[in-house]
């Protein structure tokens, strides 16, 4: 993959799980890596010493996505210090919560949508003009979730929801995009041991979660690095978009 030397990513939500492995996979291939956080702060500093101490170049950058004024402000720096944007990874988001349909509000529906699904569409936003502006394309790569295919896990029905808006946007932004060189595609991760699932799996679910897995195993963070370098590469890839990339063990087959 030499053709990511020296091209730069911006990875939001990096600073653990998959998005941390992802941030440190991009920067093996010598790409310059802009680390997006919100409040983990600690991890995402971890993971830019990790980059750097492997000789690679990376820095972190605070937001809330949930702020569009933020993610403007990110976007504007990370452009700035990494003098362009040839990727872009779409990797924040959470569930919120499990809730049964009888606890669900406003509230609750206004904060996953927009952590998940607008979050996207905002960073898609900024982003979008500086690739056209840079002449050379781009790869912009989503993370939706096995659960847009299946419903989710219990009580996970709005993050499915979500996360089928966003596999369904990929596809639209793939057509309006096509023309600019800038290739939309997702990467759809089933379950993954990360501190997504520490906070919201109890053990129980997971084993009933790794009982629907063919492969019998919880998937790690790394696994998932390989889909994202073939998403971004343009020499592996230049002729995918649109398209949603399953890891996941086989516990969803489309």
């Amino acid at each position: 993959m030499e053709d990511l030397k020296g091209r730069s990513v911006l990875v939001t939500g990096a600073s653990t799980g998959i998005g941390a492995a992802v941030a440190i996979g991009f920067a093996a291939r010598g790409m310059r890596v802009a680390v997006h956080y919100n409040s983990s702060a600690d991890a995402a500093n971890q993971v830019v010493a990790t980059i750097k101490s492997a000789g690679g170049e990376a820095f972190a950058l605070q937001a809330d996505v949930r702020d569009s004024a933020a993610i403007t402000r990110v976007v504007e720096e990370a452009n700035e210090r990494l003098g362009g944007i040839d990727v872009l990874v779409n990797n924040a988001g959470g569930l919120v919560k499990r809730m049964p349909i009888t606890e669900f509000d406003d509230r609750i529906f206004d904060e996953v949508l927009h952590l998940n699904a607008r979050s996207v569409l905002d960073f898609c936003r900024e982003v979008v003009p500086l690739m056209r502006a840079q002449g050379r394309g781009g790869s912009i790569i989503n993370v939706t979730s096995v659960a847009a295919r299946h419903g989710g896990g219990p009580g996970a029905y709005l993050y499915a929801g979500a996360k089928g808006f966003v596999s369904t946007a990929t596809r639209g932004l793939a057509k309006e995009l096509a023309g600019d060189n800038i290739r939309v595609n997702a990467v759809a991760p089933g379950v993954i041991q990360t501190p997504f699932h520490d906070r919201f799996s109890t053990p129980q679910m997971l084993e009933s979660f790794k009982a629907s897995i063919p492969m019998a195993r919880i998937g790690e963070p790394d696994e998932c690095v390989g889909a994202f370098l073939y998403l971004a590469s343009p020499q592996l890839s230049g002729y995918v978009t649109g398209q949603i990339l399953e890891v996941n063990g086989g516990q969803y087959m489309p």
